[in-house]
């Protein structure tokens, strides 16, 4: 079967609009959550978000398309621009991949909603103004596998174009996706871009009516608190990652870069509960990553640390914690655990990609980035969850979990590449 790596990084998110100054950020701890300004939040139960800020859509495609695209289109395309010339098969003035790798480079695009916004306006359009009001670009723009359909076509990708929208995990699930497709020999190549921007009136006020959100609208760099004992919910973020993987031997025949080499994933469902989580569903996903690292290494993997779901929600951080806890067989046997959700609010089905790439990143660093705003650790959350600030250590494998609504689960094991 054949190996597979990554060779190509990308992200745009609440606290910075590429990989460096992204990772740089959730290492010192800072927070890009603050009151929304996409929209007039003042009739609004909840009001703060993880914006992206200071991103202009017309610096990664053409001023005439931007109103073609919704907005989590948009900041895909950011990333996947970021890792495609982080990959080194395209740069910043030819855009597209040469012919003779096309049909083997694919994309897998993931998104847990999709273009929210653009069916919300285009919804209010419709009853305001009338069915022939409704733009022409309306449904191209909120498709979820438009994401990309846009991006296959600025970098001239011809192999297998495929989505995922599984929720929270739908980033998570492409990777691994995009893993099988190699190691069967599907593609060579496959760009991996998760996007969301579902901070719009609908979006919020949608979770919010669950009870899913924090309402800490007064103090919201403190609002996302994983694993603290006075969260209250999760905080929307937005935003993208994407990350090129690669068969191996086209890696090292064209002499790139290599970020780590992906040795274990594992996919489950809860069967259960549409939104309430259940530790089963978690410690089978892991545990199956386990099984296939276990399989391709021949030995059972030893993680040296887990970028977590970590949501801040009073349930999900409990059922994650257990869960990793049984996997690991008691708390004393867990590797350091943390949830970067603290920082950049929860990007939903971007969550996936954005968290994988601090996970590689950490591996090639060796530092662990904190979990903030933990002031008084849950009793029920008994890991070490790197609290408030970045752990400097020597890292060879780590893992990262995305679980969903509809209780389908994902993780995912990185290795730093060994010959």
């Amino acid at each position: 079967m054949r190996r597979v790596v990554i060779t190509g990084l990308g992200t745009i998110n609440s606290v910075g609009n590429s990989v460096e100054e992204s990772f740089k950020a959730v290492v010192a701890g800072e927070c890009g959550i603050d009151t929304i300004t996409l929209f007039d939040v003042s009739e609004f139960p909840v009001k703060i978000a993880g914006e992206v800020k200071d991103f202009d859509p017309t610096t990664v495609m053409d001023k005439k398309e931007v109103k073609k695209a919704d907005r989590f289109i948009q900041l895909g395309i950011k990333a996947a621009q970021e890792a495609m010339i982080d990959c080194g098969l395209v740069n910043a003035e030819n855009k597209k991949v040469d012919d003779s790798i096309s049909e083997r480079f694919g994309i897998i695009s993931a998104s847990g909603i999709g273009g929210l916004s653009t069916i919300e306006k285009n919804s209010v359009v419709c009853e305001n103004r009338g069915p022939k009001r409704i733009s022409p670009f309306f449904i191209p723009s909120s498709l979820v596998n438009m994401l990309g359909g846009f991006i296959s076509i600025a970098h001239g990708l011809k192999g297998p174009s495929l989505s995922h929208v599984t929720a929270c995990a739908a980033s998570t699930h492409a990777l691994a996706d995009a893993t099988k497709t190699i190691m069967l020999d599907g593609a060579d190549r496959i760009l991996v871009v998760g996007a969301e921007s579902a901070v719009c009136s609908a979006g919020v006020g949608g979770f919010a009516a669950m009870k899913a959100l924090s309402t800490r609208n007064d103090d919201p760099k403190k609002a996302s608190r994983p694993f603290d004992k006075d969260r209250d919910g999760f905080v929307m973020g937005e935003g993208s990652g994407a990350l090129v993987v690669e068969d191996l031997e086209s890696a090292q025949a064209r002499g790139a870069k290599i970020y780590c080499e992906i040795i274990g994933f594992g996919e489950s469902g809860d069967a259960n509960h549409i939104t309430a989580p259940v530790m089963d569903g978690p410690l089978r996903a892991m545990k199956a990553a386990f099984r296939m690292a276990e399989n391709i290494t021949g030995e059972l993997p030893k993680i040296d640390y887990v970028n977590t779901h970590g949501t801040s929600t009073p349930v999900g951080d409990v059922n994650e914690s257990k869960a990793i806890t049984e996997l690991f067989g008691g708390v004393e046997n867990c590797p350091p655990v943390t949830s970067t959700k603290g920082q950049i609010g929860h990007c939903l089905g971007a969550a996936g990609a954005i968290e994988a790439i601090f996970a590689i990143k950490s591996l090639n660093e060796g530092i662990i980035p904190p979990t903030i705003n933990i002031e008084n650790q849950d009793e029920e959350c008994q890991l070490d969850y790197v609290p408030n600030t970045a752990r400097e250590m020597e890292l060879d494998t780590v893992m990262s979990n995305n679980f969903g609504f509809g209780g389908t689960n994902g993780s995912i094991i990185f290795r730093k590449f060994k010959d």
